[in-house]
């Protein structure tokens, strides 16, 4: 894409895509989780590994009757290590992971609709001020448990921005994340789609750089 090219160009480009992503890959249904609580609680196990083997320490909470705010802050440390094991990083996500119930404990009583309850950017400001918490957790917990038009950028996102010329290779989360917010409009559900769809793109699309072209994996059909 031309560097030149005009804001709202770019809009459509973007729009272009979402359309595509959706018709290819249909509704995605995220976040898999049943409670906005859990949700917070994969999105802080799902830091540097898969969801497959979160869905295993989700799991192991899930049998104990743990995924609760109550029950979940009051096992020991150790207990928590074991049971989030398959996550990875089991030292730190448990650290992590009860950094953030301390937070709503003393904060909001364990209770996730006070901080619901707050504009977008002071909800962020406080889940960043959580130690072990980054851009990509705290926004995926904004819009993925609290429904806040915050759009989520990981590395599929920059990847496709990349591909499509839109970014220059050090460009940040912020500014990325600037980029969809200024092209798509600013509603929870396309944003919750959108970033959803760009995963499955991530997994499921690679580059020919002889043709210039993307390719499904599976049938080899040009996509993008």
């Amino acid at each position: 894409m031309s560097p030149k090219a005009t804001d709202a160009r770019k809009g459509d480009i973007l729009r272009a895509i979402y359309d595509k992503l959706f018709s290819t890959f249909g509704p995605q249904h995220w976040w898999p989780a049943k409670t906005p609580f859990e949700v917070c609680v994969g999105a802080i196990l799902v830091q540097n590994t898969n969801w497959q083997n979160v869905t295993r320490a989700i799991e192991n909470l899930h049998r104990e009757g743990l995924l609760e705010f109550p029950f979940l802050q009051r096992i020991s440390r150790e207990r928590m290590k074991t049971l989030i094991r398959p996550a990875g990083y089991f030292n730190v996500k448990a650290t992590r992971l009860k950094n953030f119930l301390d937070f709503l404990a003393q904060n909001y009583e364990g209770d996730l609709k006070g901080l619901s309850g707050k504009p977008w950017p002071l909800a962020r400001a406080e889940l960043l001020s959580v130690n072990g918490i980054g851009h990509e957790t705290a926004d995926s917990i904004l819009l993925y448990a609290l429904n806040k038009p915050v759009f989520v950028v990981d590395a599929y996102t920059k990847r496709l921005l990349l591909r499509h010329g839109f970014i220059e290779e050090a460009q940040d989360y912020t500014s990325m994340q600037k980029f969809f917010m200024t092209h798509i409009h600013s509603d929870p559900v396309v944003y919750n789609e959108y970033h959803a769809l760009i995963v499955q793109w991530g997994k499921r699309v690679r580059y020919d750089a002889r043709e210039g072209k993307e390719y499904l994996l599976r049938d080899r059909k040009y996509f993008l």
